[in-house]
C-alpha cells in the first residue's frame, strides 16, 4: 500500500472515499472482536473515536479514558447510559483484574512515547483470559512523514531495530512500530499474541477505483480487506492492529 500524504491523514481531501472504506473497516473489525456475551471493557482512545458507543450499542459496559487535555467530541454522548467518561493520565484508578477487554485505537501506543508502561498498566487492570486490541503507527507511515520533512538522515537509520521516533509537521511526536516491534512489544507485558496485521493493505487507489464503478460495493471491500491474510511480519500500511490475550 502506498503511504498518505500527512496532509490527507485527517479523513478529509482527496481520499475521502479511502477514508470511509477504512473507518468501515475499523467497526467491522471491532465488530467481529468484540466478546460476544456482555462485558465490561476500558476504552483508551482518549475520547477521539467511536468505538465505545458502538461497544455500548452491542450490549458492553465501557469505561472510556478521556484525554483531560479536551473535551470530549459531540457525537460521543450515550444514549445508552452504558458508558461511564473518566477524564485521567493513569489507570491508578482502577484495581487489579478488574476489565474484561481493552481497546486501545486511535494511535493511543504511538502517541504514549513510554508505550511500554501503559502496556503494563493495561496488563494489570486486565482480567485473567482479556483482551486488548490496539492499533499503532507503522513503520511506513513514519518513513512517509520524515521523507515530506526531507529528513534523510533520520531515515538512513530505520530498520535497525531501535525505536523510532517521528517530528510531524504539527510539532507532535509520534512512535511508529514494525510489526515485530508491536509484536514484542505485546509480549513483554505478559501478553500473548494472537495476530498482527496492517489495519488495511487496499490501496486508496484501488478502494476509489472500485467505489467510482459501484457505491454498493462498500460491504464487499471491507468482506475482502478483513479477509485477506496477510504475512504479520510485513509492515505495510499507515497503521498496525494487534489482537493480544492476558494468559489464565
Amino acid at each position: 500500500m502506498l503511504p498518505i500524504p500527512a496532509n490527507e491523514l485527517n479523513g478529509s481531501g482527496a481520499l475521502g472515499p479511502y477514508w470511509t472504506f477504512y473507518h468501515a473497516v475499523v467497526a467491522e473489525q471491532l465488530r467481529r472482536w468484540l466478546p460476544e456475551r456482555p462485558c465490561l471493557l476500558l476504552d483508551l482512545s482518549g475520547g477521539r473515536g467511536r468505538w465505545p458507543a458502538q461497544a455500548a450499542g452491542a450490549g458492553h459496559h465501557v469505561i472510556e479514558v478521556v484525554d483531560f487535555r479536551r473535551a470530549p467530541d459531540p457525537w460521543l454522548r450515550d444514549a445508552s447510559n452504558r458508558i461511564r467518561r473518566v477524564r485521567a493520565d493513569d489507570l491508578g484508578f482502577l484495581p487489579d483484574a478488574s476489565i474484561d477487554a481493552v481497546i486501545a485505537e486511535e494511535r493511543v501506543l504511538s502517541l504514549e512515547l513510554m508505550a511500554e508502561s501503559t502496556m503494563e498498566d493495561v496488563v494489570r487492570v486486565l482480567k485473567p483470559g482479556g483482551r486488548v486490541l490496539a492499533c499503532v503507527d507503522s513503520l511506513v507511515l513514519g518513513m512517509a512523514i520524515m521523507a515530506e520533512q526531507n529528513y534523510w538522515a533520520h531515515l538512513c537509520q530505520t530498520g535497525t531495530g531501535e525505536v523510532m521516533l517521528v517530528p510531524w509537521p504539527d510539532g507532535s511526536i509520534t512512535r511508529c512500530f514494525t510489526s515485530a516491534q508491536l509484536r514484542e512489544l505485546l509480549a513483554d507485558a505478559g501478553l500473548e499474541v494472537e495476530w498482527v496485521r496492517p489495519r488495511t493493505v487496499l490501496s486508496p487507489s484501488t478502494v476509489d477505483h472500485v467505489l467510482a464503478a459501484d457505491t454498493r460495493a462498500l460491504n464487499w471491500l471491507v468482506r475482502t480487506e478483513l479477509d485477506a491474510h496477510p504475512d504479520d511480519d510485513d509492515t505495510v500500511g499507515i497503521h498496525l492492529v494487534a489482537s493480544a490475550r492476558r494468559p489464565k
